[in-house]
């Protein structure tokens, strides 16, 4: 099923375009570039892995000796003498699994932090573009559960992986020394059971990765619910809400079944391979021992028999490790795939090798630019846009929803780039900028306005990080804000939840504006940011605008008409072009569509007004 998702002008995207994968990328070379500072650690763990395995190969050796020489021979020098080698060799193999532990440990917990960096890191370079590529739910589920079955993995792999590999050749080693036409026995075994193994792998792989597309979704699916939790529960949705929610997660149980059904043969096929080893050395030891009369010089001895017994328990063991290890391998394997989309994943707007790290000015320029979300999309979202705006003007855009005028104001701090044409700002394409000095003089007050949780003063800081008290407040007066945050016990020092759920839409939005004045931009643009307060307050804040930042390039994007008629230039747009541009007067003239919305809108403020001086 191919979910559809809408775009921030209302253009529909599947979800299936959105997270088209890359092409194959080197996934292990990748995700070792996290390893960093832990590379010792990841270097030590296997070290000291290898001492304690081979000590525990040695350990039954010497036993043996112990048996044949001190128990069944009556030597109680010889029973002290390996008894002391055996409390030694214990102690070492003690020590080396406590720092084996420890840095498995450091290396896996330091790889899984440097990767959530990373991710992050990267997520943060992305375009809107990049973005929208992948959804949210997604980006939180390869942030925390991927990246948390790689930890898993790692650890196992540097820990359990490098001690079942030498346990296994080692103990066979000693076992051929011992017998080799025992040692044969296991010989048999192992290519049964990796044969076994490979098959459940290729049979378990897509189900995995069919989970983590639907832990996406399930992430997704909560994230949405949250958003709009006020929405649910005012149109009593909850029970809907929740059936779709155990929809997905029914998905995800009914999948997960199947893998574990699929894994569930894994610890059968191991123990008919070490208990069918077992009985094979039971049955030719009895009869090598019985045959040699339990002598050493003419064959086996029950010494021998023991520790190749033993051997046998260690082989098994060992591959018991490996098939933990492959199951984890099979999981980490979708994990990593996913991880390494997005660690590979190209920013579509990056810096020039020489770029302008200076704007001029605020002076705006669109030349015939046409911009696409996808480059698969049928029809573009802006079609052969031809403006000129020049440095300190107010400029009013209005237009039906999905006219995109969002869209257009996006392009210029570069949040997309343009597919054709042109845009310059300063009198340079924007493409030639530093995109950080570009960013730096271009404020945004987006239609969404986003506060996060901290004082209103760090809120505010976002704008400029070193802004005074007294610059702080007089942003928030210009933008109309300074009055009700007075009115809060801590003033400026009072607590923002996260979202600004504790103020109202009108508050935040004022908050928003006065977030991006401290900026000091060469353009403003509000993207319908005054749509939440009373018409006065708008009047207030964009008189302050007039007399306060003059020089400023000024775009409001608004619904009302009363929000922009004073503007210098007003720009009417439809379907993404320009209807028509022109000032309010001239536009009352020669453009329907900019009169039909005037009209319905002091109409409709007219008619409150006339039912009032009739009830006078």
């Amino acid at each position: 099923m191919t979910s559809t998702t809408v775009d921030r002008d209302g253009n529909a995207t599947s979800q299936a375009q959105q997270q088209t994968p890359p092409a194959k990328v080197p996934v292990v070379r990748t995700l070792l570039k996290s390893l960093r500072e832990y590379k010792k650690a990841s270097l030590l763990t296997p070290a000291f892995v290898a001492v304690e395995g081979i000590l525990e190969i040695v350990i039954p050796t010497v036993m043996a000796e112990l048996i044949d020489e001190g128990i069944t021979g009556g030597s109680m020098p010889a029973v002290w003498k390996f008894g002391i080698i055996l409390l030694c060799l214990a102690m070492v193999s003690l020590a080396s699994g406590f720092l084996s532990g420890k840095y498995a440990a450091i290396a896996s917990a330091g790889f899984a932090k440097n990767l959530r960096h990373d991710l992050f890191e990267k997520v943060q370079g992305f375009s809107f573009t990049n973005i929208d590529r992948f959804s949210t739910g997604s980006i939180v589920t390869r942030l925390t559960t991927d990246v948390t079955n790689l930890q898993n993995a790692y650890q196992m792999i540097v820990r359990l992986g490098v001690r079942a590999p030498i346990m296994v050749v080692v103990a066979w080693l000693f076992s051929f020394r011992i017998s080799p036409s025992i040692s044969l026995v296991f010989l048999a075994c192992i290519p049964i059971l990796g044969v076994g193994l490979m098959g459940l792998a290729a049979l378990v792989h897509p189900v995995f990765e069919r989970v983590f597309h639907t832990y996406d979704e399930l992430n997704n699916t909560v994230d949405e619910n949250l958003q709009g939790v006020r929405v649910v529960k005012s149109f009593n949705r909850e029970d809907h809400e929740v059936r779709k929610f155990s929809r997905v997660s029914e998905r995800i149980f009914v999948d997960f079944v199947k893998a574990e059904k699929i894994m569930s043969f894994n610890m059968p096929l191991l123990q008919f391979c070490m208990y069918a080893s077992l009985i094979l050395i039971a049955w030719i030891g009895a009869q090598q021992i019985v045959a040699s009369g339990n002598n050493a010089a003419l064959g086996l001895t029950t010494g021998d028999l023991t520790a190749l017994v033993t051997y046998a328990m260690q082989i098994m063991m060992s591959m018991m490790m490996l098939s933990m290890i492959f199951v984890m391998v099979i999981i980490s394997r979708a994990s990593s795939e996913r991880i390494c989309q997005v660690l590979v994943e190209q920013s579509t707007v990056t810096d020039p090798e020489n770029p302008v790290t200076e704007v001029a000015d605020g002076s705006i320029a669109f030349e015939d630019v046409s911009f696409r979300y996808s480059d698969n999309a049928e029809k573009p979202v802006l079609d052969h846009i031809d403006l000129k705006i020049e440095s300190g003007q107010t400029i009013g855009i209005v237009g039906g929803t999905g006219s995109a005028k969002s869209s257009l104001v996006q392009l210029i701090p570069r949040l997309y780039d343009v597919t054709e044409g042109s845009l310059k700002v300063g009198g340079r394409d924007t493409r030639e900028y530093d995109l950080e000095s570009l960013r730096d003089e271009v404020a945004m007050v987006l239609q969404k306005n986003v506060l996060f949780s901290g004082t209103i003063a760090e809120n505010l800081r976002w704008g400029n990080p070193n802004a005074t008290d007294e610059e702080l407040r007089h942003a928030c007066q210009l933008a109309q804000a300074d009055g009700f945050i007075q009115e809060f016990p801590d003033k400026y020092d009072t607590y923002i939840e996260q979202g600004g759920t504790n103020v109202s839409g009108g508050q935040r939005q004022r908050l928003c504006i006065a977030r991006a004045l401290l900026k000091k931009p060469k353009i403003l643009i509000l993207d319908d940011s005054t749509s939440a307060v009373d018409t006065k307050t708008d009047q207030l804040i964009r008189g302050a605008f007039h007399h306060e930042i003059p020089d400023t390039t000024k775009i409001i994007i608004a619904q009302r008409v009363a929000s922009v008629q004073e503007s210098d230039m007003i720009i009417v747009m439809d379907n993404g072009r320009v209807l028509d541009k022109g000032t309010h007067d001239e536009l009352l003239a020669s453009c329907d569509e900019y009169r039909s919305i005037y009209e319905s809108q002091t109409k409709n403020q007219a008619q409150p007004e006339e039912l009032e001086g009739g009830q006078a």
